[in-house]
């Protein structure tokens, strides 16, 4: 998008934090996953973890695949080394949601046949027929699953032409030439061949805190991550090179597609594990330029590579620009990077009081979301250690670790919620991918948590605030009627909420692509202003509180800043 009009932008500076927070009220989770039907049991490698492939977990999508108004879910599964000699064990499972809080296993009548070692999802409509569409990574070739429109899928990869075969975790589609297709770009992590890695407990010299363990990643060789064009026609030509990807391999994760630096055209950061993150800043003319180190991007504060993991982007000070967090290995911290300038980036962990609660976690599915509706992002993080022998070492870290909720104080600070009256918080098991979106169409944010050889954890808001809300989902003109890539505001006495339409971030998982805002007491909802994927402005007015709404490109007064 382009830059928000100059009395906007002129208005953020001058206005830190959001007008319409309200009184604080205890944030309330719920497990409620087996009373809604979310039961499968994650399969990942042994419980010992005995090689780098059993480790790093799952994901899942939220996404609504048949167009009834209530978000369904694509939770992805591994296999075993054993399983995979076998030709791998089914890789997704798909729930319908009822609309009354239960989810219906309908993964044999959609015809979601794909076998492997899954990983992760991310979903876009990436051929505009009006049905979103399913991309799942994978250890192993990954696999796109186009939505028939009837309550089934086809496996097209073959015919798509992104099939890629090295191990891929996280992906996410966007238009990054800006010709109202869907491209794609998919982290890909390390080369694994059974055999050719030691085992944990082998003469291979690998150890964590005195412990025999799993080796990797470091000392195994990287895989570059891949940039596929989409054609227009259904199919995808792989522009890795072509368009200056430039990635020597470097154990990709957590994977952000947006504009960060205001300019209309959407960037790609790679969350990289153990070695310095990426930023493929858009040239505007189909070409990117590595620019990680230069943003302030590529290490922390201490100007260390860290172990990144999963990764979300947000404007969480309220200054109308995107920042980034990043979750990471324990006894390193979590970082939240903020865009201080055009796409220029500052460590600010330490002064927005997220470090001392993160050291003994290892991080993995994060998001940003308004929880309480008192109209400030809060943070999610979900846990679990990679090592099951930390279990045998004194103190420190466990491998099963509870989940973390910071609540946004308004002032760039976060503080942990401690109070945990519904109990969801508490829960400690070994979590990978994190999914955010109101499953149950209340208006206020739930997590789906998918656990290591484990069920998922659903945490069901039940906070109560009795703050109000407005759900938006944005439907753009032309080749991309998801509108990914669009950038909504709506402000009040000069200071903002904004919010992009994404697809994937967080960890191996894809959020409700609708947008949230918290209204607080606030019964009027502020003008919506909203930036289309073309660059086109429009505002519009008399939403609706306490409502979900659909806004059309085209319906709407136009804005000033529109066009290019």
């Amino acid at each position: 998008m382009t830059r928000l009009p100059a009395v906007v932008f002129s208005a953020l500076l001058i206005a830190p934090a959001l007008v319409f927070s309200s009184p604080p009220s205890t944030i309330q989770f719920v497990d409620a996953a087996e009373q809604a039907g979310l039961t499968l049991l994650n399969v990942c490698g042994g419980e010992s973890k005995d090689y780098i492939v059993e480790v790093n977990g799952n994901g899942a999508a939220l996404f609504d695949y048949d167009n009834d108004g209530d978000l369904d879910a694509l939770i992805v599964n591994g296999s075993t080394l054993p399983g995979m000699r076998r030709g791998g064990d089914p890789m997704v499972a798909l729930f319908r949601n009822d609309g009354t809080g239960r989810f219906d296993d309908v993964t044999g009548p959609s015809e979601v046949r794909a076998r492997g070692w899954g990983m992760g999802a991310c979903v876009a409509d990436y051929d505009n027929d009006g049905f979103q569409d399913a991309y799942v990574t994978a250890f192993g070739p990954n696999v796109l699953l186009r939505n028939n429109g009837d309550g089934t899928f086809t496996d097209s990869t073959a015919r798509a032409g992104v099939g890629d075969a090295r191990w891929s975790t996280n992906c996410a589609f966007g238009d990054y030439d800006r010709d109202g297709h869907l491209d794609l770009y998919v982290s890909n992590y390390l080369t694994f061949r059974e055999g050719a890695v030691p085992s944990r407990g082998t003469s291979s010299g690998c150890s964590y805190a005195g412990l025999d363990v799993m080796c990797g990643p470091k000392g195994l060789d990287g895989e570059a991550d891949v940039l596929y064009r989409n054609n227009g026609d259904g199919t995808f030509t792989d522009v890795t090179r072509a368009a200056g990807i430039v990635d020597p391999g470097l154990y990709g994760f957590g994977v952000v597609f947006s504009d960060l630096d205001g300019d209309g055209w959407p960037d790609v950061f790679v969350a990289n594990d153990s070695v310095p993150n990426l930023l493929f800043r858009n040239n505007r003319n189909g070409t990117f330029s590595e620019t990680g180190l230069a943003s302030g991007l590529a290490l922390s504060g201490d100007g260390k590579p860290q172990a990144g993991m999963g990764a979300d982007a947000a404007d969480y000070d309220g200054d109308g620009r995107l920042d980034i967090f990043v979750t990471h290995f324990s006894g390193d911290y979590n970082t939240l990077y903020q865009n201080s300038a055009a796409g220029f980036f500052t460590d600010v962990s330490h002064q927005a009081g997220v470090v001392p609660r993160s050291l003994s976690y290892l991080g993995w599915g994060t998001g940003f979301g308004d929880f309480d509706n008192d109209g400030l992002l809060d943070l999610f993080v979900a846990n679990g250690h990679v090592y099951p022998q930390v279990d045998a070492a004194r103190g420190g870290s466990t491998y099963r670790q509870r989940n973390q909720l910071f609540r946004n104080a308004g002032n760039g600070r976060f503080r942990e919620v401690t109070e945990d009256p519904g109990g969801g918080l508490a829960i400690e098991k070994s979590s990978r991918g994190a999914a955010l979106g109101d499953l149950d169409n209340d208006g206020d944010l739930d997590v789906l948590v998918i656990n290591m050889n484990d069920r998922p954890t659903l945490l069901r808001n039940d906070t109560g605030s009795g703050n109000r809300w407005v759900t938006v989902k944005l439907v753009a003109r032309g080749g991309n009627r998801d509108a990914i890539g669009a950038r909504a505001w709506m402000e009040q006495d000069g200071r903002f909420q904004i919010a992009d339409v994404r697809s994937g971030s967080s960890y191996l998982s894809h959020n409700d692509m609708r947008l949230h805002f918290g209204l607080g007491a606030r019964t009027a909802v502020p003008p919506l202003i909203v930036q289309w994927p073309d660059g086109a402005v429009e505002r519009f007015e008399g939403l609706t509180s306490n409502a979900i709404q659909t806004v059309q490109q085209g319906r709407g007064q136009t804005a000033a800043g529109s066009g290019r």
